[in-house]
């Protein structure tokens, strides 16, 4: 039967029918209260709309409705409620619409604007109707409140038997539940106890993590893991080796609540839910050591975390400097800053970058914060201080960590093969159950016939002698090209604690204080090297460049110099910005654009010094050919302030007249003479100093080479009729 509210408007629309399930867990197992969703199709036929314009939305089927999480099928509803194509929203009941007050009332608004109905099992409601919207607001507040009261309700009952260790949480690959209540027991296969047992005792005797996936990894040794509740044996990892490590249930702990639930506000503004770790054990909501039988106690798994995270790279500005790496700095993560008590960083130097230091990246800066590090040591004088000094500790003591040392190598073969044949005797028993794995326990036989074969014969008696004979010169060994910076790393993290380096520059020396596990302190003083004097230029290349730069570039004076051929204080070329840091460093100024070289004079070309001179440019035989670049490069300084301009272009000197300081001295080019006559010497004009009083006295010729004489024939005629008065005379 039709309800009243329902007219042909909203007949000619469609029919939604919204089907939600909180859990996928609940679409297992609730399976009446998914069937009953679907049957609102009749519910929707009832009420007057044919089944061609019912459509069922199911896509948030195991989808929360509390507002934290995407509802790609709501999405959808809202949509088209939006756009006015439905007519009637059908839900077994409003919780399943929304939990959330903000996402109901929305879809309230929506309805009401687009004259949509809302149906459940029971009623009809029009939200644009004041007492419909009353009622659904109602019905909405309760569901959003049924919601807070389950999860205050749940955790709780949850919280409660983990606090009692009840409580059946997951448990990872080694670790199995019993029949008693909260009863924990280890894995009953000993190839999955001997796999996670072997990772504890590399971590014990190599340290990071990454080296016992490295072992792993080059014996072949798989780790057992837990997918879909089943047992199965995987390629080592290094995220399984470090979850080995950490996870506390394998120390005989029960833990619960190591993560917790936080909410945000997500890109596009709505609100969203996460879980983030809880890292320190005091912050768990439920932690019971001792609860089972573990393979490592409390104590050995408070070492091993600690241990973890001093091993990882610390970010900038923080203590520590991660685990031992193949750097040659040997007190790398032991170095400890004398005045402030932080750990000291590493940086290396030098054109290979092979020259280590040690320096505070604390923060605590020395000298009223003027960017001093609190200390900076080279590790030149260190480093082999150090190992000196350890060594000379560690002689009385080498025999018995050389046969220490064999004797871990063997347990680390025999390591390798027990967890061999712990998985060929599984492979074995699988066998014997299931016919498709008679392949793999014939692969594993001859796996373990493999291992067998290549693991190295017991060391002898002759070999132990040789490996103790070795022992008694530790020095060599320490030097041996075989020994890497790594090992020798290792060494002094397993004899130190620490080393306090307080630095001394006046003194150039530094204090080191070795604090030795078990509580031992030493101490040794070091020499520094003394720093480096300054780079200086010399003071005539100074003064040139403070001549130079009154009418000059950088740029030119960088020519200048190079033509010269002087050098920086390194030995190198002069470039623009050596010559701008040299004037900057000794407050030269730079030349101000409209200076002319010459206070007394003004710069003029080959061309126009020929003209004004009354002759031409061209140049001799001997000089190549013809110049007339006037550009700042083919020019030579001017002349000092004060002294008289010269047409002798380039500031080059005469045989007879000295160069000025600073400028080197060129001889002009010898005239070539004619056979047949006498050439025309116009030296008066071109190679001799005017007067003062001459007119041409405040003119400067700018050139590389100085003018050559030249032909008679080719000077003006009134030039050229002296020329010949005098030959005739």
């Amino acid at each position: 039967m039709s309800d009243p509210k329902v007219t042909a408007a909203h007949l000619r629309r469609a029919a939604l029918i919204y089907c939600r399930q909180s859990t996928l867990i609940q679409v297992e197992r609730n399976r009446e209260s998914t069937l009953r969703q679907y049957d609102l199709v009749s519910r929707a036929g009832a009420l007057g709309w044919p089944r061609s314009a019912v459509r069922v939305i199911d896509a948030d089927l195991g989808v929360s409705g509390s507002g934290l999480a995407a509802r790609a099928g709501f999405t959808e509803l809202t949509e088209q409620i939006a756009l006015g194509q439905v007519g009637v929203v059908l839900a077994l009941e409003v919780s399943r619409l929304a939990r959330s007050s903000a996402e109901w009332y929305r879809l309230l608004d929506l309805c009401g604007i687009t004259d949509t109905l809302i149906a459940d099992e029971a009623s009809v409601y029009h939200p644009g109707m004041f007492d419909d919207r009353l009622l659904l607001g109602l019905k909405g507040t309760m569901a959003e409140a049924e919601l807070q009261v389950l999860r205050a309700r749940m955790p709780g009952g949850l919280r409660n038997k983990a606090a009692r260790g009840e409580l059946r949480i997951p448990l990872p690959a080694g670790l199995a539940w019993g029949e008693a209540p909260g009863q924990i027991l280890l894995h009953p296969d000993e190839a999955v106890r001997g796999a996670i047992g072997a990772v504890f005792d590399r971590f014990t005797a190599s340290g990071p993590a990454r080296q016992v996936w490295l072992w792993l990894r080059e014996n072949g040794l798989k780790l057992p893991s837990l997918r879909d509740g089943q047992l199965a044996w995987v390629t080592a990892a290094y995220p399984a080796v470090h979850k080995i490590l950490t996870h506390p249930a394998y120390a005989g702990a029960y833990v619960y609540g190591r993560t917790r639930a936080e909410r945000y506000i997500d890109e596009s503004g709505g609100p969203a839910g996460r879980r983030r770790a809880v890292p320190r054990p005091e912050d768990w909501q439920v932690l019971l050591t001792g609860h089972h039988p573990g393979y490592i106690d409390w104590d050995t798994y408070l070492a091993s975390t600690a241990r973890l995270a001093a091993n990882m790279a610390p970010v900038r500005g923080a203590d520590g400097t991660g685990a031992t790496r193949e750097g040659c700095a040997l007190l790398q993560g032991l170095a400890i800053c004398g005045i402030c008590g932080r750990r000291l960083g590493v940086f290396y130097r030098g054109p290979a970058k092979s020259i280590p230091g040690y320096q505070c990246n604390g923060g605590v800066l020395a000298g009223g914060g003027q960017g001093r590090f609190c200390t900076r040591v080279s590790g030149l004088r260190t480093d082999p201080a150090v190992a000196r000094h350890v060594l000379e500790v560690l002689t009385p003591l080498a025999l018995q960590a050389a046969i220490d040392a064999a004797d871990q190598i063997e347990a680390g073969h025999d390591a390798a093969l027990d967890q061999w044949r712990r998985q060929a005797e599984q492979a074995r028993y699988a066998a014997t159950r299931w016919e498709a794995a008679l392949q793999a326990a014939r692969d594993a036989e001859a796996e373990l016939d493999r291992r067998e074969a290549a693991r190295p014969v017991r060391l002898s008696t002759g070999e132990r002698a040789k490996i103790l004979a070795i022992a008694t010169d530790l020095p060599a060994l320490w030097a041996s090209p075989s020994t890497t910076d790594r090992d020798r790393k290792e060494l002094l993290h397993a004899l130190l604690d620490d080393v306090v380096i307080t630095a001394d520059a006046a003194s150039r020396t530094a204090r080191l204080v070795l604090h030795w596990k078990g509580g031992l302190i030493s101490q040794i003083t070091v020499d520094l090297p003394k720093p480096r004097p300054p780079y200086r230029t010399s003071e005539d290349t100074v003064s040139l460049i403070g001549r130079l730069a009154v009418h000059y570039d950088d740029s030119m004076i960088a020519k200048v110099l190079n033509q010269q051929q002087r050098r920086t204080a390194t030995g190198m070329s002069f470039t623009p910005v050596n010559v701008a840091s040299i004037r900057k460093r000794h407050g030269i100024p730079a030349r101000q654009t409209g200076n002319s070289p010459d206070p007394g004079g003004d710069v003029m070309s080959v061309h126009q010094a020929a003209a004004e001179l009354g002759i031409t440019a061209s140049l001799s035989p001997s000089t190549g050919g013809s110049t007339t670049d006037s550009s700042p490069a083919s020019r030579s300084p001017p002349a000092p302030p004060g002294a008289s301009a010269s047409p002798n272009p380039s500031g080059i000197s005469s045989p007879t007249t000295p160069p000025p300081a600073g400028f080197p001295s060129r001889s002009p080019p010898r005239p070539s003479a004619s056979p047949g006559r006498q050439c025309c010497s116009v030296s008066s004009a071109a190679n001799s100093a005017p007067s003062t009083s001459a007119p041409d006295a405040g003119k400067a010729c700018v050139s590389s080479y100085p003018p050559p004489k030249t032909g008679c024939s080719s000077h003006p005629r009134a030039v050229k009729e002296q020329c010949d008065a005098q030959s005739t005379g």
